[in-house]
């Protein structure tokens, strides 16, 4: 099967669009916008210390931001520089100096006075850290004695009862696959990494509907496709450079449609850095927005199908691209009897949008050649999310919008080579070049030379209820071992995860900085070992873009506030080996980046030619331009599948709101901003409708308490164009509303969207007195054996 290329960056159309300006005042003045020039100017500032490395990791590094994958200042999708505000925003974290010895040994008190963000600025982990029961600080230690303490207690410990975490802060596809490769050889299945509790659900969704994991499409494709739909995607604010695509998309002619419970400001106007008729006029991105109700999405597409299906009734093949379907698709009538059967009252019940809302977008994209679909939180963050995608992929099926230029499905990856993580097997279900089953088991193992851990391995989320089992339990979590990431910030109920952290015998952080879970005790020891950043990894490093791209990014010389005892993130995973398992650790010793790209090139097919990656700007595309080429899908009958969902059922009841999180002026967990630069709303701001605020009698500003049975938020009320019944908070200031233990069944992401009550602060106040929640006591609670 032949594969088309990727041709490479394509030229950007010269002329201005005027139609495309949000208003020909320049800059925006008067309007509710980021300042990109003054940020820029205070991104030198920060690193004025450093500037030379700085620049040097702008211009020759591979962006550590979002996965959009700029290498240097360029990308594969546009010629010409691209710069944008979240890398210059995690730059400081390549470029700072160490923490000052007296504030990393204050009194521990003294530290857990300090925000993450705060914590972030003291600078960089500068050499190993133990820190025992009792002791009010943290103490140096050697290399030696962190990792001969980490290895005897691994030693002591069965291999169910510790765990690796791995975070996407700029890890690169090396020591990814050096710590899954590891993990299991020292016996352990219980690793995972940050795209759990992000995109793992589309991982699910994409391989049962059409064979593949990945985004089968390229930015290219966005550009000069009919209609470009986002789909619980706030891209202009994740991924900033991604705006220079739609900018140029529009100017192409297509139509960009963006579906969110709130009518994101970014989404809607936004003004592009880089392009200097946007830096000055502004662009209008979307051509239009339906507010769908959280968790309403499978109704939505219910009711885009269901007068498909009437259309087809008038006119066959005005809405069903049936030649593609007979070819390439499986259980078309199964489809179709389900989504006629759905009743429009329950569709428009569920979606809380209008029928007429809905059949005109319909009949836009049954009246489309082509169509681009992208999503991202809105639709993985709940506990019926790999149905959500698998919807999606419905909507691609039928039209045929799969496997050719400006076509196709792609899961729009937040975070640098997080979609290497799976792929080069630091997943509890995952091998690389494959899942944790059936042939591809003796074939790692072959090529490995050693047995695998025969049971199932736990996703993060379980492991770490899996430390409060009881003792003697084996699986009870005992050491925790995480590369970056701060669970007290990423997962719901966090008095919780503390509690959770607290109870682990010894706890280990490989880190770059301290971040608020750093500063948990432990039963033990909590080690902090300092890593070094992937600009700093000997023999440079590779990451995998959203589009399938591999880059490789060099070591970058020239650190003024070199940290002289930090180490690769994949050689302190070999001297782990070396210490636990001495007699055979030959088997997972790796002397340089380039001996682990020849074995990550045989142990995942799909990346032969990352062996070949030696120098800036070196990169290749896995899977060739479109994945699905043709319509013919890598499953075992080479079929997409169409599968039918039901509409959930989210038990709300009269009074309920349902409340999604959404990131402000951050990056994943990390804030760079108190203020929204596009709305202005702060960090305890409750988005809530106008409607609703008028049926609360709620004021703009106004003290407002959001409560359900698992915690309670206080805020301040911010009118917004929300979906009626819907509200916004800050993540992660709302995950105490947000239960433990709820997962999604197919890919196992934490749910983040919960029904809750709002109410204005006094008269909660008021009536906390006579009713409250409580949480419920376990002990008190009758439940039947599991």
């Amino acid at each position: 099967m032949g594969k088309t290329k990727h041709n490479g960056p394509m030229k950007k159309a010269k002329m201005p669009a005027p139609e495309h300006w949000v208003s020909p005042v320049p800059f925006g003045l008067g309007k509710v916008k980021p300042k990109h020039i003054r940020d820029s100017f205070k991104t030198m500032w920060e690193n004025k210390d450093n500037l030379n490395y700085a620049k040097n990791i702008i211009t020759k590094g591979v962006c550590d931001g979002c996965a959009l994958g700029v290498s240097g200042l360029y990308d594969q999708t546009l010629t010409g520089p691209h710069v944008c505000t979240t890398r210059f925003n995690v730059l400081r974290l390549n470029t700072m100096p160490a923490i000052n010895e007296d504030i990393l040994h204050a009194d521990i008190d003294e530290l857990r006075k300090y925000s993450s963000t705060e914590l972030r600025k003291l600078g960089r982990i500068p050499y190993p850290l133990i820190r025992r029961p009792g002791e009010r600080s943290f103490s140096r230690i050697s290399w030696d004695d962190a990792m001969d303490q980490i290895a005897a207690k691994m030693k002591k410990l069965d291999p169910k009862q510790y765990a690796f975490y791995m975070t996407s802060r700029g890890i690169t596809n090396e020591s990814y696959y050096v710590g899954g490769k590891v993990a299991r050889f020292l016996g352990t299945n219980n690793v995972d990494n940050a795209s759990r509790i992000c995109h793992s659900p589309s991982k699910t969704a994409l391989k049962r509907s059409i064979g593949v994991g990945a985004s089968t499409s390229n930015y290219q494709d966005w550009i000069g496709t009919d209609v470009l739909l986002f789909w619980g995607s706030v891209a202009s604010n994740s991924s900033p450079v991604s705006t220079k695509y739609m900018l140029e998309a529009k100017k192409k002619g297509t139509k960009i449609i963006v579906i969110n419970p709130y009518k994101e400001p970014s989404m809607d106007k936004y003004w592009v850095p880089s392009v200097p008729e946007s830096a000055i006029f502004g662009t209008k991105v979307a051509d239009d927005f339906y507010q769908v109700n959280i968790g309403g999405d499978i109704a939505f597409m219910h009711g885009i199908m269901k007068h498909w299906f009437d259309m087809e009734e008038e006119a066959h093949g005005s809405a069903i691209n049936h030649a593609f379907v007979d070819e390439h698709v499986n259980d078309y009538e199964q489809l179709k009897q389900q989504v006629v059967a759905q009743s429009w009252d329950e569709i428009i019940s569920s979606s809380g949008v209008s029928k007429e809302r809905i059949i005109e977008l319909s009949e836009l994209l049954a009246n489309s050649k082509n169509a681009v679909f992208a999503w991202a939180l809105g639709l993985t963050m709940h506990t019926f999310a790999t149905d959500n995608i698998s919807q999606v992929a419905n909507l691609a099926l039928l039209r045929g919008f799969l496997g050719r230029k400006h076509a196709g499905l792609m899961p729009f990856r937040g975070h640098s080579s997080v979609q290497g993580s799976g792929e080069m097997g630091a997943d509890p279900f995952v091998l690389p070049g494959g899942d944790y089953k059936g042939d591809n088991i003796p074939r790692i193992e072959k090529l490995w030379n050693f047995k695998l851990p025969e049971w199932q391995g736990d996703i993060v989320g379980v492991s770490l209820e899996n430390i409060m089992l009881p003792e003697d339990h084996e699986r009870k979590i005992k050491m925790y071992y995480m590369s970056g990431g701060n669970f007290l910030e990423t997962m719901p109920d966090p008095d919780f995860i503390e509690e959770a952290l607290a109870n682990l015998e010894i706890r280990v952080h490989q880190d770059i900085i301290l971040n608020t879970s750093t500063l948990v005790d432990a039963k033990e020891a909590v080690i902090v070992l300092p890593a070094k950043t992937r600009y700093e990894q000997e023999g440079g490093g590779t990451s995998t873009s959203t589009e399938r791209m591999v880059y490789f990014s060099p070591e970058i010389d020239g650190n003024k506030n070199k940290i002289e005892e930090a180490r690769a993130e994949w050689k302190i995973y070999v001297d782990l080996a070396k210490r636990v398992k001495p007699e055979t650790a030959h088997l997972v010793d790796f002397k340089t980046g380039q001996e682990i790209r020849d074995e990550i090139a045989v142990a995942n097919p799909a990346y032969e030619g990352v062996q070949h990656l030696k120098r800036q700007g070196d990169v290749f595309q896995w899977g060739g331009a479109w994945l699905c080429e043709d319509g013919i899908c890598p499953t075992p009958d080479g079929r997409g599948n169409l599968i039918p969902v039901d509409i959930p059922d989210l038990n709300r009841k009269s009074g309920d709101f349902y409340v999604t999180t959404r990131r402000g002026k951050q990056f994943n967990s990390m804030v760079y901003g108190e203020k929204d630069p596009f709305n202005q709303a702060d960090r305890y701001d409750v988005l809530i409708s106008s409607n609703d605020a008028r049926r609360l009698s709620i004021h703009e500003d106004e003290a407002v308490v959001v409560y359900n049975q698992h915690g309670v938020f206080q805020g301040k009320a911010r009118i917004a164009e929300m979906a009626d019944s819907n509200i916004g908070v800050h993540f992660p200031e709302g995950n105490f509303l947000l239960p433990k233990g709820r997962y999604e069944k197919f890919a196992g992401i934490p749910d983040y969207n919960i029904a809750v009550q709002v109410e204005k602060a006094d008269r909660y106040n008021a009536r906390k007195d006579t009713k409250y929640y409580e949480k419920p006591v376990e002990d008190l609670e009758m439940a039947p054996p599991s």
